[in-house]
């Protein structure tokens, strides 16, 4: 099954809409807290094998790091872990400052 690959502005929606996701930010902390898409939480990638309890598997999942590439791997990852209810912010959080939220600093 391939990931679902979701725009900034087609997240947006989502959340301007309040579907219940989980914004899962994949990043270093350094990143996530020099620019963070709100209500996200973190998790480094390097942590979500040993954190996959703190997900739930019934929740819909949205990946997000910097460009795309780590949060695919990561939604890659948690597909094999047995979530099925994931996607992918397409481009990240840089996507997000430029469609989204122009004064979000960028990196």
């Amino acid at each position: 099954m391939a990931i679902t690959q979701l725009s900034a502005p087609e997240l947006k929606t989502k959340i301007d809409n309040d579907e219940p996701l989980f914004l899962l930010d994949v990043r270093e902390p350094n990143e996530f807290h020099y620019a963070h898409i709100e209500n996200s939480v973190l998790i480094p990638l390097n942590q979500i094998p040993a954190r996959l309890e703190e997900l739930d598997k019934q929740q819909a999942i949205v990946v997000i790091c910097h460009h795309g590439m780590r949060s695919q791997q990561a939604a890659l990852y948690l597909e094999h872990s047995g979530f099925n209810n994931l996607a992918n912010l397409h481009g990240g959080v840089e996507a997000w400052a430029v469609y989204c939220e122009p004064s979000m600093p960028r990196y």
